[in-house]
């Protein structure tokens, strides 16, 4: 599987977002009903939508933010198996946000059992040769900081 980063791309090649979410300079991850790993709040782009609003969606609809500031950061393919392509040689282009959530809903509606707010990354990803490499180009981005900002 390869990982690489672009500062721009055609956004037609835009299939899916991800979004880097802090709540009072924690981390926020989701748990997907149905594994036992943790995500990068985001998900896959609707027909006809815009990126932006999609990462926005993705990250109302999987954390439960209402109120936030999201920017984009940078765009990535990933060429190889996952659950997006079936093909070793498919790549597929998604766009890297970051965001700070000031507010979120009382209960989850979506396919995400929790949220977790943390200071560490987690152990167990569910994609273990994607995230770690995404949070590695943003910080050499200077887009995040690993550390607790309290």
């Amino acid at each position: 599987m390869e990982v690489k980063f672009y500062d721009k791309v055609e956004d037609s090649l835009l299939k899916f977002t991800v979004i880097l979410a802090k709540y009072q300079g924690k981390w926020v991850f989701c748990k997907h009903k149905e594994r036992d790993t943790y995500e990068i709040p985001g998900g896959h782009r609707e027909t006809g939508e815009d990126i932006l609003w999609a990462a926005k969606r993705e990250l109302m609809e999987e954390t439960g933010a209402v109120d936030f500031d999201i920017s984009p950061m940078c765009a990535y393919s990933v060429t190889g198996k996952t659950r997006v392509s079936e093909r070793e040689d498919e790549k597929s282009f998604g766009m890297i946000f970051t965001a700070d959530i000031r507010e979120f809903e009382k209960e989850l509606h979506s396919e995400m059992e929790k949220i977790i707010i943390t200071k560490e990354l987690p152990d167990h990803w569910t994609y273990p040769f994607i995230y770690p490499r995404i949070f590695e180009e943003a910080q050499k981005r200077n887009s995040i900081t690993m550390k607790n900002q309290n």
